[in-house]
């Protein structure tokens, strides 16, 4: 009896750590977030290049300041151009700073979220997302000491 009680106190503990590691990285849980939605691959997107890379103890996004109209669907297409892990986490700036400070404690947490996306170096990926309400909005990599080092970035939604 003890055997099963553990397995299941086991499953419960998973759950909830599954759990609370999605609602950091999609406040959304899929669904709609204040800075959107998960877009739809099929449909129609405005492709955006985004690079990561870092130099000379600078991390950085090219570009970091990125102008959407409400409603519309962006296929953001990353780059890791650098020779660290990076991320591009989609949030707004409260919702990712809360994040940061979890991820100081679990630095090495991935997301398999509709807006974020983590790259090894000289790796590509990309994350669909569609803007629907208007504001300003963040993109931070998260991984403990990258924001510090300036990779971060603003997307103005009009």
């Amino acid at each position: 009896m003890s055997g099963i009680l553990k397995a299941n106190s086991l499953v419960v503990i998973t759950a909830m750590a599954l759990s609370a590691g999605a609602a950091l990285a999609d406040p959304g849980h899929g669904g709609e977030a204040a800075y959107g939605k998960p877009g739809d691959p099929k449909k129609p997107a405005r492709p955006v290049q985004v690079v990561m890379s870092e130099k000379d103890g600078k991390m950085s996004f090219i570009p970091d300041r990125i102008e959407i109209r409400r409603g519309e669907q962006i296929r953001f297409q990353l780059r890791n151009n650098g020779e660290l892990d990076h991320e591009l986490v989609l949030a707004t700036l409260e919702e990712n700073l809360k994040h940061a400070v979890a991820m100081q404690k679990n630095p090495d947490m991935e997301h398999d979220d509709p807006n974020a996306k983590r790259l090894a170096p000289k790796k590509a990926g990309e994350i669909v997302w569609a803007f629907t309400k208007p504001g300003e909005f963040d993109f931070s990599c998260l991984i403990p000491g990258h924001r510090e080092a300036g990779m971060t970035g603003k997307i103005i939604v009009k």
